[in-house]
């Protein structure tokens, strides 16, 4: 039996029926995988105010193909108990809940992992609080399904842009993808966004197992390894518009960390 036929439960692939199998049993494992297209990485943390609304919007946007796995750092405001209703509800839903939080990086890196496990083609990472707008989506898919390998919404690209920051905000985001495309030696304007769309043979190639940072830091790193293994990445433009509600997940450690990360990466090459 191939992989393409295993039975699937409600939570994943299981064995199939041995010989002495209820009818139940065996009329489940009649029920064929489907292969997902598209992978969505939704990394929350706190995100009980504006989940179900991402997760509505992006059911209006989603293939018949595409999975949104939610992956959460066990909110304390019950973001992840929110995610299991709406993984219970909503047939696109898979809910990763993970016992501590790590910082991005990390539960972004749990998401790949799945995704891939999964044999998804294309898989997406994107912020749960609007501040990557959902109907974004369809254009990343449809830049990588036109020949990238990997696609970014950029801010600073032209007809890409930033909405409700303040000036400093704007000055780090620009500063640090400024500094970390001067360091690097790259053409990528944005190169801190966190809103991309990998090919499977992307995420494959750049070692995720050696892949050890977790902010800003973590958005440089992944492209900053696609372009030193010849991959070709596009930039698509994006407005990104603040958050709304729920706290932002900013800090000066976040901030650092790019700042030591940068030139550490340019002397191991990734």
């Amino acid at each position: 039996m191939s992989a393409t036929d295993r039975p699937i439960g409600r939570f994943g692939r299981g064995p199939g029926p041995g010989p002495g199998g209820s009818v139940a049993s065996r009329r489940r494992s009649c029920v064929k995988i489907r292969r997902v297209r598209a992978c969505i990485c939704l990394p929350t943390y706190n995100e009980a105010e504006n989940l179900e609304r991402m997760l509505r919007r992006l059911a209006e946007l989603v293939g018949p193909d595409d999975v949104v796995l939610v992956i959460d750092d066990s909110s304390p405001d019950g973001t992840g108990e929110i995610a299991d209703g709406l993984r219970d509800e909503l047939g696109f839903v898979r809910v990763l809940h993970r016992p501590t939080k790590e910082g991005l990086g990390p539960a972004y890196l749990a998401g790949f992992r799945w995704a891939l496990a999964e044999r998804a083609e294309l898989i997406l990472e994107m912020d749960c609080d609007f501040s990557h707008n959902p109907v974004d989506v369809p254009r990343l898919i449809a830049a990588a399904e036109d020949g990238a390998d990997l696609v970014l919404g950029s801010r600073y690209v032209a007809g890409g842009g930033v909405a409700n920051w303040s000036l400093l905000r704007r000055f780090i985001s620009a500063g640090g993808s400024t500094y970390a495309r001067i360091l690097l030696g790259v053409g990528i304007r944005d190169l801190t966004g966190g809103f991309k769309c990998y090919r499977r043979a992307v995420l494959e190639a750049i070692e995720l197992d050696t892949i050890d940072a977790r902010g800003y830091a973590f958005q440089i790193q992944t492209t900053y390894r696609a372009l030193r293994r010849g991959f070709r990445v596009v930039e698509i433009p994006i407005t990104f518009t603040d958050r709304v509600l729920g706290g932002s997940k900013m800090s000066k450690a976040i901030v650092l960390e790019a700042v030591w990360k940068v030139p550490v990466l340019r002397v191991r090459r990734g």
